[in-house]
């Protein structure tokens, strides 16, 4: 589904390199300006031109990863899906997180990724925290969960520092944290 607000920050991407102003389908944090992709985007990154508010480095190969699994699950652009990480001063897109929608179990997966030039800014940190918190919001959400690998320990510090507790070893041998709504108040 489109909209004129999504025709309208498309073609300001494509023909501008001012940053638009956050929708009110964004999630704004101090820094950063989560947006919904739209399939501009998922066409954009997976054969479409570079786009001016890109870093220079974005895509990175799991935005192109996830870009190509939207067509295969449209659940993952509504309100609850994936988003570009878009940096607020700079109006460029630094990376993607998302949820891995629907729920099992009262639980749902997050999933992110900042291009190496942003990388070290806890733009991870504060973007998880706020989708994390925003997962909440959706019916039948108690629990987000990310598993990381244990040779991954930049990924481990995202999670704790986005508020993030570790649950369990995963069967496959990898961490598995959890943010509930108790996560949200503290920190």
């Amino acid at each position: 589904m489109r909209s004129g607000r999504f025709d309208d920050l498309e073609n300001h991407m494509s023909h501008s390199s001012s940053p638009p102003a956050p929708s009110r389908t964004d999630l704004v944090t101090d820094r950063l300006a989560l947006r919904p992709w739209t399939g501009a985007d998922v066409g954009a990154v997976l054969s479409g031109p570079r786009a001016d508010l890109w870093a220079d480095d974005f895509p990175a190969e799991g935005d192109r990863v996830i870009a190509g699994l939207i067509g295969e699950r449209p659940a993952w652009l509504g309100e609850h899906g994936h988003r570009l990480v878009v940096e607020r001063e700079s109006g460029l897109a630094v990376g993607s997180i998302g949820l891995f929608w629907p729920p099992a179990e009262g639980a749902l997966e997050i999933g992110y990724g900042i291009v190496p030039s942003r990388r070290g800014r806890g733009y991870a940190s504060e973007a998880a925290r706020a989708l994390a918190g925003f997962a909440l919001t959706a019916p039948g959400v108690r629990t987000v969960t990310a598993e990381v690998e244990p040779s991954n320990p930049a990924s481990v510090r995202v999670l704790e520092k986005a508020g993030f507790h570790r649950l369990a070893a995963a069967p496959e041998g990898v961490l598995r944290y959890g943010f509930t709504g108790a996560d949200r108040s503290e920190g």
